[in-house]
């Protein structure tokens, strides 16, 4: 029996069963949907593209895998030299994993060792309020979002501010001299609740780590590959370590990359052996992950991704232009997302069987209706997504 996500399995209600995808549609036995959610966001290329499944195949026919350990290949060289051309800054060191909750993982594992390499005994790390990062037990740590991390007991060691540049210079204020990184998602907060904000907070918070010798982790898991409007947030504010997963394989295959400025690397360079990373997924690098990471970068380079996006943007502001309820608290757009956030979680039981019967997989979570949608959606197929999310207040 599959043990299912963020579920109660004794009440849950019986997942829809897919037995086909292409493009933006994925198919049940008796219902063709447009995915507005993009299989939690990672696939930006809709199902069955033929290049992406033809790199995949091409590279089956050598091996599938070999470790990182002692070993190397062209597939996982090819793509660490592309993500080094690709990214922003120095942004050159890339660590392969096989999730973005380990890849952030990585990071917050990094910037504590980096300091702890060089004789630091900085203790704490920044995080923002409605955070999330990952289940795994050092991202929760950095998390805030008691609906998804109670279990975790007490936090130590961890401040959470908002989004407000005086919170933010308050907190180095107090603490700065004790922080070993400050850990956000950049404009866009997910799991949070699609919370968006100003990139000048940003901009403020790369100030003040430089002044104070922190570390600036963008957890672009999520937000990476044009999500927010951006190719990443780093290409607005580079920060000194990156993380990407989710649209890295086009969603094709678990992958991850924890990527490392020079700074970061250098603290790890040394004729000492415990100053090495000690770390290593058995996944990391994995050649199928790699082809296909970079076909899928080749298809958003060549295809215009970044125009598809905003064309994504103009349809869902014009779309969305005067929707108002008494029930909804806020309508907030950026890039390619767009939420609805109501008052009362309560207004949005059924929505999904709604939408389910009008042609649209959505799968709105606590106060929250939203759509991130693959980016190769045309206009008609958009307008219905947005079309059912309106409908369900007039109804």
């Amino acid at each position: 029996m599959i043990w299912y996500p963020y579920e109660q399995m004794k009440t849950m209600r019986q997942p829809y069963k897919i037995v086909d995808a292409e493009g933006v549609y994925l198919y049940t036995q008796d219902q063709k949907l447009i995915d507005s959610v993009s299989s939690w966001w990672c696939m930006i290329h809709g199902y069955r593209h033929p290049a992406l499944t033809e790199a995949i195949k091409r590279q089956a026919d050598r091996f599938s895998h070999v470790m990182l350990g002692g070993l190397t290949h062209d597939p996982a060289l090819r793509l660490s030299e592309k993500l080094q051309a690709f990214l922003p800054g120095d942004l050159d060191y890339c660590f392969f994993s096989d999730s973005g909750s380990v890849a952030v993982e990585v990071a917050l594992k990094m910037a504590l060792q980096f300091n702890t390499n060089r004789g630091s005994g900085r203790d704490m790390a920044l995080s923002l309020t409605h955070a999330y990062h990952g289940d795994t037990f050092k991202t929760m740590e950095v998390g805030d979002d008691e609906d998804y991390h109670f279990a975790f007991g007490e936090k130590k060691g961890v401040i959470h501010i908002p989004t407000q540049i005086a919170a933010l210079e308050e907190a180095f204020a107090k603490y700065g001299d004790r922080f070993y990184c400050f850990i956000v998602e950049p404009l866009l907060q997910g799991a949070g609740g699609m919370r968006m904000y100003d990139v000048a907070f940003l901009k403020r918070a790369r100030e003040l780590c430089d002044a104070y010798d922190t570390l600036l982790i963008f957890d672009e898991v999520a937000t990476g590959f044009g999500r927010t409007g951006n190719r990443f947030v780093a290409d607005l504010v580079c920060p000194d370590i990156l993380v990407l997963g989710k649209a890295l394989t086009g969603g094709y295959i678990g992958h991850a990359a924890t990527v490392a400025n020079h700074k970061v690397f250098q603290g790890f360079y040394s004729d000492e052996s415990r100053h090495a990373l000690m770390h290593g997924p058995t996944f990391m690098g994995n050649a199928l992950a790699c082809s296909v990471a970079l076909q899928s970068i080749k298809v958003f380079e060549q295809e215009d991704y970044m125009g598809k996006i905003r064309d994504i943007e103009a349809v869902t502001r014009r779309e969305m232009e005067g929707f108002a309820d008494a029930r909804v608290k806020e309508v907030r757009i950026m890039g390619g997302c767009v939420c609805v956030e109501v008052y009362d979680a309560q207004e949005l039981k059924g929505f999904q069987q709604f939408a389910y019967e009008r042609g649209v997989f959505s799968r709105p979570f606590l106060n929250y209706m939203y759509a991130m949608v693959p980016y190769i959606i045309g206009e008609g197929e958009l307008v219905q997504v947005l079309h059912v999310m309106k409908e369900w207040f007039q109804r």
